[in-house]
């Protein structure tokens, strides 16, 4: 399986693969969906608003003044820009890149202009296009999507990008591809998941994304899967990742159906080391789940798939209904108020099923049937469970998420992990052999033509095998 876990992962046990998702409620009720939604309202440009709330008078400007009218970057104030032109070619304002709020508006801003040029950016390999061909993003001016990506996606030399080489596909989601891919320069097997950037516009998850980036990059624990890098072509945003070939743990809890009480105690011990780690930095992850805990060659765990994460300071609550269903706290299903206590229901959740093979809660079709249910549940442990493995459960799968287990001393005083050091280098120390067991399947080589407005040369296939 690839570096990334299968981000793409069905919402409940049984269904198509569709990934984790999150509903952004907004005011008076009304709610979007989108794969990697921020929390709070989005982005609303102020510009051509009164105090009071009533609209602005707006002039329009001179044709040949070259001012830009007010407002018409979403709340950037307003100015002469600085001018682009080319021969033969109308002359093509930019206007500088808004942060924080203005965003939302800029982007909007920009989708309504028609006609926009695209102007060669030094250091961005273009891909050859005929004179009759569509720009990369039709109405976009190439300097300012190049710039609304960075720093988290710094543009690459068309000469680093090349060195890429495709060597088979991983995963197709909502919102992007996984590939496994060879670095040729380091000779290294990599995952890289391939976003397009007209999806991250559209669905209005660019904090989202950025943010994501940012996260991994901070981010340096034994079990969490590390970021190898990041950067952007015309069209493609590309997230790079060591790739792990033992497979997810998903993969493995389907071919086991439910694993032995000890090993469930070493997992259940290095995702809480890995959980405190995150929440000590102020990192809530927001979708803790099967699919997106990686198995490296010794079987051991990596978190992966930090979509859905965000910053959130102590005393701070999020609102954001996000995640995967049947691993939803119940505060999270009601939309919020809520902390990073939600993730320790996640991994109750997921403990749950790793011992007894089948989920606290019957999966349901939508947050609003799935919160009736985990309303009306007990969480009644199976009869093979341990008494020490039952009182876990019942701690984590709290619906007060204030009485939840959640600090690290919760655990190295519990009963079910007596006798288990909290150290990740010798929860490493031995191999798991039941993890390490399964293989998943190989993929075959994709079609070139799937890719054929990739931004690199990804579709020639190395001359000889590589391991991985």
């Amino acid at each position: 399986m690839a570096g990334f876990g299968h981000g793409w992962v069905s919402p409940c046990k049984g269904q198509p693969r569709g990934g984790g998702w999150s509903r952004r409620a907004g005011r008076g009720g009304a709610a979007g969906l989108c794969k990697a939604a921020t929390t709070g309202d989005r982005a609303r440009g102020a510009a051509g608003r009164r105090r009071d709330g009533s609209d602005e008078q707006r002039s329009r400007p001179d044709p040949g003044s070259g001012a830009a009218p007010p407002g018409a970057c979403g709340g950037i104030s307003p100015g002469i820009p600085p001018r682009i032109s080319r021969p033969g070619v109308p002359s093509l304002t930019l206007s500088p890149v808004p942060q924080g709020r203005a965003v939302g508006s800029w982007v909007r801003a920009l989708l309504s202009r028609a006609g926009s040029v695209p102007v060669p950016v030094p250091g961005l390999a273009l891909a050859p296009r005929g004179p009759a061909e569509e720009p990369p993003l039709p109405g976009w001016p190439l300097p300012q999507l190049v710039s609304l990506f960075l720093p988290e996606f710094p543009v690459r030399p068309s000469a680093r990008q090349q060195q890429l080489k495709i060597l088979g596909f991983v995963a197709k989601g909502s919102f992007g591809t996984i590939l496994k891919v060879l670095d040729c320069g380091r000779e290294k097997v990599c995952a890289v998941k391939v976003v397009p950037k007209v999806e991250v516009l559209r669905r209005d998850t660019l904090k989202q994304c950025k943010e994501e980036v940012s996260i991994q990059r901070q981010v340096r624990h034994p079990f969490v899967h590390g970021l190898g890098d990041s950067w952007q072509g015309q069209r493609h945003l590309f997230i790079m990742c060591p790739y792990c070939s033992t497979g997810d743990l998903h993969a493995l809890w389907r071919a086991a159906g439910c694993l032995a009480e000890a090993t469930v105690r070493l997992f259940a011990a290095e995702l809480v080391l890995v959980l405190v780690y995150l929440h000590d930095l102020g990192i809530m992850h927001r979708d803790v789940k099967m699919e997106n805990i990686l198995l490296d060659e010794r079987g051991h765990l990596k978190l992966t798939d930090f979509g859905l994460s965000r910053y959130l300071r102590w005393g701070e609550r999020a609102h954001t209904i996000c995640g995967t269903l049947q691993y939803m706290a119940p505060e999270v299903l009601s939309g919020g108020p809520y902390s990073h206590a939600a993730d320790w229901w996640s991994l109750g959740v997921l403990l749950f099923a790793l011992a007894s093979g089948e989920f606290p809660v019957a999966p349901a079709g939508d947050h609003v049937a799935m919160l009736e249910r985990v309303k009306e549940s007990s969480y009644e442990s199976p009869p093979e469970f341990s008494p020490e493995l039952a009182r876990l459960l019942a701690e984590l799968l709290c619906h007060n998420p204030l009485y939840r287990l959640r600090y690290l001393h919760h655990f190295q005083g519990h009963p079910f992990f007596r006798g288990v050091a909290f150290d990740a280098d010798l929860l490493q120390k031995d191999p798991v052999l039941v993890a390490v067991a399964p293989r998943p399947p190989e993929q075959p080589p994709p079609d070139p033509a799937t890719f054929a407005d990739f931004d690199c040369d990804l579709t020639a296939l190395p001359d000889r095998p590589w391991p991985g």
